[in-house]
């Protein structure tokens, strides 16, 4: 919900994948922004960090930057190239 969130305010027809990888489970999370059909590279999130830092203002601050300039890319055709290499 945090990356939907934050990837919305940059537009509202982006939306957030999540990556179901058995190899990444009980691991780390995994997603993409896609709009249409751009995407943006994969982001990869470790749980142990993801626990220990979720509720410090400072590192949700960060992710939020970086999920609006992912968007931000998207929204640019930046990540147009992407597309194609999406599995």
């Amino acid at each position: 919900m945090f990356l939907n969130s934050h990837a919305k305010r940059e537009h509202p027809r982006v939306e957030t994948v999540l990556e179901d990888d058995e190899a990444r489970e009980n691991i780390s999370y995994a997603a993409r922004l896609v709009l249409g059909t751009g995407t943006t590279p994969l982001m990869e999130f470790d749980y142990k960090t993801v626990a220990a830092h979720r509720g410090e203002l400072g590192w949700c601050v960060d992710l939020a930057r970086r999920v609006r300039r992912e968007a931000r890319g998207l929204l640019a055709g930046s990540t147009s190239d992407n597309a194609a290499s999406r599995p």
